[in-house]
């Protein structure tokens, strides 16, 4: 299905409105599901999740129950790790009202919580850009930043401008690190570089979480770089980190061979023992479902993270794009190079969670990976989940997954489209 399968909603209140409202439905969360339960929210807290017979009404005072669909679900606001844009704006591109634009759509869509992904671009631009995403993240409206590059594999570079891809450099990465103010949380990196050990220890020190990927590594050099990425992260005390991640598993490495099975089998070994976590696009164009579902089986919803590798054209017609520096066309809602490479997504992480339910995952499932998986991997206890005194992030689906009703912090926004 495309975004335009499922026009969003609008309800019997007024968008933008913070209140104490009421929501009732099949409540999944943390990989439950909860038949006909109730969500309470009151100043822009979680106040009460269960059987609607235990909740005190009287403790919150004008409690509103809005008007929803028969047979609605109540999801956490979803979390978006990796985005490069949407509505036709480009967070790579370093114009402040730009990603405003971006993260505005994307917040009405679904996606509450989600890190603004940079590029590899020129050092002068991806410093030009973790400054302006900085502001964003001061304000509230970004989790942080994520730079996908620049040091990146040349022979798996995917859509990056190969131009600027270089081996690890820590004085430029401490130059990103103070760009973005504290805000960098996560960078992708490819193991096989040289100096990228010293990389993913500067990473772990300073609170950033390595995400390996665009990488052409062997089994041997991939597992090794994530075990140790991991134990440099739970030596760092830093709250902001959990466990490395590999940024768009099967995408930007070399396929899966029975006798050089590559960086995809050790990836998979890897989150299946809890080590890492494994990103997946599930958005029809970078996997298979078939590909998607197997994953699951293999490694557990709680080892992966649903992401949307979105970019400008998320939300719009088929046209020609940016992605940083790069020329996009987007022809049937794919995004690719003149020469044919993906270049990024251009799904919602709503839509992301529907395919992968219709690729034979359970809901459940579904939602965890794009919620409380996502919310651990960059430190976060305040979202991800439906739970009393977590941030009053929801999103409320109808049957088929369409977006009904967008709550963030407490205020109801209005449709995404």
């Amino acid at each position: 299905m495309t975004p335009s399968e499922h026009t969003p909603r609008d309800q019997a209140h007024q968008p933008g409105r913070s209140g104490t409202y009421l929501l009732a439905g099949t409540v999944l969360t943390d990989g439950m599901e909860m038949d006909n339960a109730v969500v309470a929210v009151a100043e822009g807290r979680i106040a009460y999740v269960g059987p609607r017979a235990g909740l005190d009404t009287a403790a919150l005072p004008g409690l509103e129950e809005l008007d929803l669909p028969a047979g609605s679900m109540i999801l956490p606001g979803l979390i978006d790790l990796h985005c490069h844009g949407a509505a036709g704006g480009d967070f790579p591109g370093g114009d402040s009202q730009d990603a405003r634009t971006a993260v505005d759509f994307l917040h009405r869509s679904g996606t509450t919580t989600l890190l603004a992904s940079l590029v590899t671009a020129a050092p002068e631009n991806l410093r030009h850009a973790a400054g302006t995403l900085r502001t964003l993240a001061d304000e509230g409206l970004i989790a942080g930043i994520h730079s996908e590059g620049p040091f990146l594999s040349h022979a798996r570079c995917g859509a990056q401008d190969p131009r600027f891809l270089r081996d690890p450099d820590t004085v430029l990465l401490r130059e990103l690190i103070d760009a973005a103010g504290g805000h960098l949380r996560t960078m992708t990196y490819a193991p096989e570089l040289p100096g990228a050990d010293d990389l993913v220890r500067l990473l772990a020190e300073n609170g950033v979480t390595p995400s390996l990927g665009h990488t052409d590594a062997d089994a041997r050099t991939t597992a090794a770089s994530l075990t140790h990425a991991a134990e440099l992260l739970a030596a760092s005390g830093q709250a902001t980190v959990s466990r490395p991640t590999v940024t768009h598993l099967f995408n930007g490495m070399p396929p899966l061979h029975h006798r050089a099975p590559g960086p995809v089998a050790a990836c998979l070994r890897l989150a299946a023992a809890g080590t890492a976590a494994v990103e997946l696009i599930a958005d029809g164009a970078h996997l298979d479902p078939e590909t998607v579902r197997m994953v699951f089986e293999l490694v557990g919803a709680g080892n992966v993270v649903l992401v949307t590798d979105s970019m400008a054209a998320t939300g719009l017609p088929d046209g020609d794009y940016q992605l940083g520096p790069a020329a996009v066309s987007v022809r049937q809602a794919v995004a690719r190079l003149g020469d044919g490479t993906l270049a990024g997504g251009t799904a919602t992480l709503l839509d992301v969670v529907r395919r992968t339910i219709h690729a034979g995952v359970s809901p459940a499932a579904a939602v965890r990976s794009a919620t409380a998986v996502p919310a651990a991997i960059i430190g976060r206890q305040d979202i991800g989940s439906l739970r009393a005194g977590l941030r009053a992030d929801a999103v409320v689906v109808d049957r088929d997954f369409g977006r009904v009703l967008v709550l963030r912090g407490g205020q109801v926004l209005p449709a995404g489209a």
